[in-house]
Parts: C-alpha cells; structure tokens; sequence
C-alpha cells in the first residue's frame, strides 16, 4: 500500500493505493492517527485506487470518522472505486462518503473573539476573557520541613478539591495523616479530580475523580491551592520542527493575563517532561541527610535522565509569577533563564487523546482523560539547568492553557 499527502483547501488528502485488507489495515491506521497527531482535523480519503476493502478496513475509516467528529472535525471518503463505494453503501456507511453535507465539519460553531500572538517557537490564540474571573491562593502548610523530614500528624491537612478548586504539592489518599504516613508524594487536582505518586514501593500512580456528592479529598503535608475561576483560554501550537517550552508557556499566560502572578491549567502534548518524583514518604521519620543530601539523594529522589512522557497527553497544574512573591516563598522555582518567570508546577501524564481545535470547556475534558486515558505517570517539573550536561525544560507540541490572576495569596498552618 502507498499512501500520499496534499494539502487542499477543504483540508488535507491522504491518497490511497493498494488493498485495504487486514494486513494493511493497520498501515493505514497509524497513518491516519499521525495525521490527526500533527494537528489535521479535516482529512480527505482519496480511494480511488483501492480495489479491494474488507471489514478490517471499513472498521478503520469508521474509527476515525468518529475521532473527527469527536474533534469537531470531518472525515470524508472522496473518489471512492466502484469496489469501495458498493462495500460502504452495502455496510450502510454511505455517511463516510463525500457529499456537500458530509464535507462540512460535523459542528459548525458560531465565530468565537480571539487574537493571535506570534512567538519564535510558536503562535498563540487567546480567547477573549472574563474580566472578573481571579483567584485566591492558598499556600497550606510548611515546605521547608521536607528538608529533613521533619512532617510529623499535627502537619496533616485534609484538603477538598471541587470542580472551581485545583492544586498541587505532596499528599496522599487516605483516611487521615496515619494512613498516608508510608505513601505521601507529588499530587496535583484540578476541575473535581486529582492523582497522586504513592511512596510505598508500587510506583503507580492512583486517582479519583468527583462525583455527585462525592468530592475529591488529599491528605496534603503542604499545597498550592487556588480557588476561583479560570477565566480566560489560551491555545498554543508550535512551529514546524520545534517545540514551546513550561516557560515559554507560563510568559505568554502571564502577559495575557496581565498579572504579577497567575494560576495555569495546561492540556497539551507533551514533547517530553522534565522533574523528579520522591522515592519515599517524608513523613515516616526525621531524618538530617534527607532528601536532598548527596549520595542520599539517589534513594529519596527520581530524576528523569532525559525528557519523559513524548506523545503523551501532559495535565499541568500550576503558578508562575513575574516578581518576587514573598508569600509564596521557597515554592517558586526558575522556569528558565532570567528574564523568564518562576513558578511551580505538576504534571500528570496520560496515554494520547487529541484535543479539539478552538474554544474547549476545562472540566469535561479533565472527566474524559481520567474515565477514558491510562494515568502514566506523575512529576514535579523542573529546569536542569547544570552547564554542560542539563537537558533543559519541560517541552509540548500543541495545547491549550486555562488561566486566571492571582489577586489574594494567604499563608495557611496546620
């Protein structure tokens, strides 16, 4: 089977030669998962020469015939061969086929006010605001006792996340302080759900998501909570052969929200993460040499030796500030070089889904990833700036922000 591409001006065309039968059928397939990969989301299938088509392969354009209208776009069979059209019209697929209603995306949407930013790695859409949309941050608990482990009970808080709540920092699912003493690591919640990395040897991440009465609920040791609305959506994409960077990313929210401080929610695919993710509780025991005294620091601390989760679907939660926030204290970190902002941030990283183009709403599309995507992974991003031998920051293809100022920043103690 040969396939080629051309771009025309109702989308891309991908010309098929060749049988479409159970051996090919998957050749098509990563083709066409390729090409919504990189952003096409109206395709045409050219099948003029195509002779011969079995249900292997009908099940193929049926699969992304539903992908696109999923994404709001099309996916229409054009200059079928005798063969192909009998196969599709006999399956009564004939919706599959090109007409003048076909060819039209599945949900044309009213135009919707957005403008453009051209950066050197990327372009920018941002949607129009609301004005009165902020948050109120709040930062639960004290960092600074991680160094040395010195969590004891009276440290624990139990933190509830609803859909209008989202945080990050360490914690755990469980009854209460004692019963997450062996498994407290790196979570982060957003829009009703949130997941974490237990520290008790398993290395799988675990989950829960808010349901009716049903609230997501951590045990945290300390967190970064902001409560309030999201305000304003910022879509980004990255130049042919190159990608967008956390900072990069956190300086284009920043300016469009016109803030010293802001609060980001990112869904976008990741080009690879960057951080670490502790090895073990902080709660169970002081101790002077831990975390983050060499060589000790190999047993408390993961690091990723080069970027982790490409092609994956990355949810990062968190703030980035242009000034120095005191109130924030040692919870910022360098995104990049200076004049870049600081910030902290987590990431959870989920099996690939493609996200629809234009103006998405935040919290159905964090219900579908948790209910419908495999959870990979979970890191505290960071920038390996070491001269030489740093691997840099945390990179993405495409995606979209959610974000809001920071107006109010209140310190909180157990």
């Amino acid at each position: 089977m040969e396939i080629s591409t051309q771009q025309t001006a109702d989308g891309l065309e991908l010309a098929v030669s060749g049988r479409l039968d159970a051996y090919w059928a998957d050749h098509l397939s990563k083709a066409l998962e390729e090409t919504v990969r990189g952003g096409a989301h109206q395709i045409r299938l050219n099948m003029a020469d195509v002779p011969y088509m079995s249900s292997v392969g009908i099940r193929v354009l049926l699969k992304f015939y539903k992908e696109l209208q999923r994404l709001k776009g099309s996916f229409t069979v054009v200059s079928p061969s005798e063969q192909v059209r009998t196969v599709l019209e006999l399956a009564g697929l004939e919706v599959l086929l090109a007409t003048q209603a076909a060819a039209r995306p599945a949900d044309v949407q009213a135009p919707v006010s957005s403008r453009t930013i051209e950066r050197e790695t990327a372009t920018f859409e941002v949607f129009k605001a609301d004005g009165a949309a902020a948050l109120r941050c709040r930062v639960i608990g004290d960092p600074e006792l991680l160094t040395g482990c010195r969590f004891t009970a009276q440290d624990g808080n139990r933190i509830r996340f609803p859909e209008n709540t989202f945080g990050l920092g360490l914690g755990g699912f469980g009854e209460n302080f004692e019963d997450c003493r062996a498994r407290f690591g790196e979570f982060l919640a957003v829009a009703g759900a949130a997941a974490y990395l237990p520290t008790d040897g398993t290395n799988v991440p675990d989950e829960s998501l808010s349901s009716k009465a049903l609230v997501a609920e951590v045990n945290v040791l300390y967190a970064l909570v902001c409560e309030g609305r999201l305000g304003q959506l910022v879509r980004f994409e990255a130049r042919p052969n190159s990608t967008v960077t956390l900072a990069e990313v956190s300086e284009t929210c920043l300016a469009c929200a016109q803030a010293d401080a802001v609060g980001i929610v990112i869904i976008a695919e990741s080009a690879g993460l960057m951080g670490a993710a502790l090895r073990r509780s902080p709660a169970l025991a002081p101790a002077d040499d831990a975390p983050f005294a060499f060589p000790q620091i190999r047993e408390w601390l993961s690091f990723t030796p080069e970027r982790a989760y490409s092609r994956s679907l990355a949810v990062v939660v968190g703030v980035a500030a242009r000034t120095d926030q005191p109130a924030l204290g040692p919870l910022l970190r360098p995104l990049g070089g200076a004049p870049l902002p600081a910030g902290h941030f987590h990431a959870a990283a989920f099996s690939y889904r493609s996200l629809p183009k234009g103006r998405i709403e935040l919290a159905s599309t964090i219900t579908t990833l948790f209910t419908a995507e495999t959870l990979q992974g979970i890191l505290h991003l960071l920038n390996d700036d070491r001269a030489g031998i740093g691997t840099g920051q945390s990179e993405f293809l495409r995606g979209a922000c959610w974000i809001a100022p920071i107006t109010d920043i209140v310190k909180e103690r157990p």
